[in-house]
């Protein structure tokens, strides 16, 4: 099978060809060809993936291109994880929403509309022209803003397009942990939009194991997300939520926080992969060494703001390790093999959730077969959680409309309606801001 991995000079690039590497059935991943607009970082990230399938002898022959159609001709699954406008352009979208006084994080509140506008319209290409020479293709879309990407190529790809994940699953996973439960072995019952859901049970052997959590204050504690929310707010919530509605519940110290900063996450991150890809292509230094080191580094630092924000210390050592990559194998093998398996993926919501419409994408546990994902029924959402969900779908669909009429004035209502927007005239200085530093959004008259 050919795997195409759109962003191949990127960082993470190393987690999938990684987990490839312990594949190895017949009916497996042979081919891997990244696809990236950087020669140096594609050169630097083969390196790395060279000295990782030192001493696999069946390892995917990996090759790389500059050349999109390329790239996607017969391809049997896309893994889609570019990022349009670079970690300068994140930096850029950080900094201009500080300087209004809200959040400029890469997929919540001004920062995640800004990123949608860029990257919207070259998803759309991308799904157009797989659509064109690789029809039979599985797409699994990784680029942030995942849930609105996906939605706006699942208009020219259907249900052949499925966006993962990782945060849900290290929830799940850190739940089922302090409960002393196989994650495994255990359902987790979440639902939402990307980066906006929460765990509402844990079955284990059929019976929920979330009632007992919830009710131990010392053991709700004990985890990141007990540390993060605070326990009296799981249990007046009735749910522990993804980590990314820190965002929301404490919008004020967030904000704050990322004020008081030295540095924003997206400048971080821009610093150290620029020192990265200086040092892996270095011809006496181990391109995987340096890799593993600034992996870590950078999986150490993650929402370092909310969690000092909040007093919720470090991270612990067990979520250092990714996931989302587990993910994409998971899914790339159900597909392939019809090995089926649950998965809480990005998809349409079809008759899901009743308060939105079939084509909005939605995140929840899946089925996953030959046939693709295919949604578990779930509870109708609690009140508190349905607000916020449809208020910020009904954002998401205005950064689909902009995207495609160029409309400016959708634009500035798409930042307006964000619940983390907290002025009409703060939206329309944030356009201003956004187009006069990323020439991506020229296309907004």
């Amino acid at each position: 099978m050919k795997l195409t991995i759109l962003g191949g000079g990127g960082f993470r690039v190393p987690l999938v060809h990684g987990a490839l590497l312990t594949d190895h059935a017949e009916e497996r991943v042979t081919e891997v060809v990244l696809h990236d607009l950087d020669e140096r970082r594609l050169h630097a990230v083969r390196r790395v993936l060279d000295e990782q399938a030192a001493g696999v002898p069946d390892a995917p022959r990996v090759t790389a291109t500059t050349d999109l159609d390329e790239a996607l001709a017969g391809a049997d699954f896309v893994f889609s994880a570019i990022r349009v406008g670079g970690l300068q352009g994140r930096a850029d979208d950080e900094r201009v929403a500080l300087a209004e006084g809200v959040l400029g994080q890469e997929t919540v509140g001004a920062g995640g509309i800004a990123y949608g506008l860029r990257t919207v319209p070259v998803a759309v290409d991308i799904a157009r022209r797989v659509a064109r020479l690789a029809p039979d293709a599985w797409v699994i879309n990784f680029t942030n803003p995942a849930g609105l990407v996906t939605e706006a190529m699942s208009r020219y790809l259907g249900d052949r397009v499925i966006g993962i994940c990782d945060s849900p699953v290290g929830l799940g996973r850190r739940i089922a942990r302090v409960l002393g439960a196989d994650p495994k072995e255990a359902f987790v019952d979440y639902v939402g939009l990307n980066h906006l859901g929460w765990v509402r049970g844990l079955r284990v052997a059929g019976h929920d194991e979330l009632p007992r959590l919830l009710a131990d204050p010392a053991r709700l504690g004990s985890f990141e997300e007990g540390r993060l929310f605070g326990v009296d707010w799981l249990q007046s919530l009735g749910a522990i939520p993804n980590e990314y509605l820190h965002y929301y519940y404490f919008n004020r110290e967030a904000v704050r926080a990322y004020q008081q900063a030295g540095q924003t996450r997206g400048a971080f991150l821009r610093d150290q992969q620029a020192r990265f890809y200086t040092e892996a292509l270095h011809p006496d230094r181990s391109a995987l060494q340096v890799w593993d080191r600034t992996r870590a580094e950078r999986e150490a630092t993650y929402m370092a703001e909310n969690r000092e924000s909040a007093g919720a210390g470090e991270r612990e050592a067990e979520d250092l390790s990714g996931g989302y990559e587990q993910v994409a194998l998971a899914l790339m093998r159900a597909v392939a093999r019809d090995e089926r398996t649950t998965l809480i993926l990005n998809v349409r919501n079809g008759n899901t959730l009743s308060v939105l419409d079939g084509d909005a994408v939605i995140e929840v546990p899946c089925q996953v077969d030959a046939g693709g994902a295919h949604p578990v029924a779930v509870a109708p959402l609690p009140d508190h959680a349905t607000g916020l969900v449809c208020s910020v779908k009904a954002v998401e669909r205005e950064v689909l409309a902009a995207a495609e009429s160029g409309s400016r004035q959708t634009a500035v209502k798409a930042f307006a309606l964000h619940p983390l927007v907290d002025s009409v005239n703060v939206a329309r200085r944030l356009v201003e801001g956004y187009t006069a530093v990323h020439p991506g959004l020229a296309y907004l008259g």
